[in-house]
């Protein structure tokens, strides 16, 4: 039946002439590649404990996803049934197994942690980020890389994410002397999850002489995710402890707050490829997801630090 229903869209798709591909493409690339400068905007300029929110479920989500995805190692569609034919450039951008969509569990969390912060007083925003979060679901079946089984697990994972998390950010309001509990917990268990990837058997099917899907190329997102969740934890102890940032706002900070966000877009198109180099498929995309979280959570905030200092100093001067 997942098949017959992707095998419908994909009929839809012929019948407009893919008229709605380079759409569903775009909303499925920015859910993965560019969403995350949202919250981290956020983060920095308007709502710490917001964007710290967003950050926190993403960052859980996608490594729970990705330690889910290497266990069952589910093929995908067009593996499982030859007649799938995946739109556009979706066969090269859909790496890793199928089970669960990783756009769709990367997209709730921020979507979804977004739609939160904003529903008391901008609604509106969060009826859009509701909206998103359907589009880049579908948009998986859509374009006939992902089964609706795929989608919705990576869906109901991100809601119970975003649950657990608002949970945990209220207990740690009322106990903020046990965040570093759960910040080693984090590191201790993303270790662990790196262990389990790598020691863990993998299916080998061999067809025509050839893997049908070679394991290791299915394992590099698994460790940029874990190394993601790592990361954070190392970096939102190091400015808690140091750091201390709290957004100030004004159109200095505005300002360095927009620069942030260009420098993490530049770090998301151009750091991958000399990790790789450097490093290696596997440890070179951990570091380089490293890099960009550990920027957006401890790196670009003490230099918001300063401009905010700087505008304290200037105000206080002024009176």
């Amino acid at each position: 039946m997942d098949i017959d229903y992707l095998l419908f869209l994909q009929n839809f798709r012929d019948t407009i002439n893919d008229a709605l591909t380079p759409f569903m493409e775009m909303i499925s690339l920015f859910a993965v590649t560019y969403l995350i400068i949202v919250p981290a905007f956020i983060y920095w300029c308007v709502d710490k404990r917001k964007g710290l929110y967003t950050l926190a479920s993403y960052n859980v989500s996608v490594a729970i996803n990705a330690v889910i995805k290497l266990t069952f190692c589910v093929y995908r569609p067009w593996i499982r049934d030859s007649r799938i034919l995946p739109a556009g450039d979706a066969i090269t951008t859909a790496t890793g197994y199928s089970f669960p969509s990783g756009h769709t569990s990367t997209a709730v969390p921020i979507y979804g942690g977004l739609a939160v912060g904003a529903w008391k007083k901008m609604r509106w925003i969060s009826v859009i980020c509701i909206v998103c979060i359907a589009l880049t679901a579908f948009s998986r079946n859509y374009l006939g890389v992902h089964t609706p089984q795929d989608v919705l697990v990576g869906l109901t994972l991100g809601l119970v994410i975003l649950w657990l998390m608002s949970v945990l950010f209220k207990y740690l309001a009322a106990h903020p002397e046990k965040e570093n509990i759960f910040l080693a917990a984090g590191v201790v268990l993303g270790i662990t999850a790196l262990f389990y990837i790598t020691l863990k058997s993998y299916p080998t099917d061999i067809v025509d002489g050839a893997l049908l899907v070679d394991p290791q190329k299915m394992m590099k997102d698994g460790y940029g995710d874990v190394g993601i969740m790592i990361a954070f934890c190392i970096s939102r102890f190091a400015e808690k402890t140091w750091i201390k940032y709290e957004p100030v706002l004004t159109k200095k900070t505005l300002a360095a707050g927009v620069t942030g966000a260009v420098l993490t877009f530049f770090l998301i198109e151009t750091i991958k490829f000399p990790m790789h180099e450097l490093l290696g498929l596997h440890w070179g995309t951990l570091a380089a997801n490293s890099v960009i979280m550990i920027f957006i959570v401890a790196l670009w905030p003490a230099v918001m630090k300063a401009v905010t200092k700087n505008e304290k100093e200037n105000a206080g001067s002024t009176a």
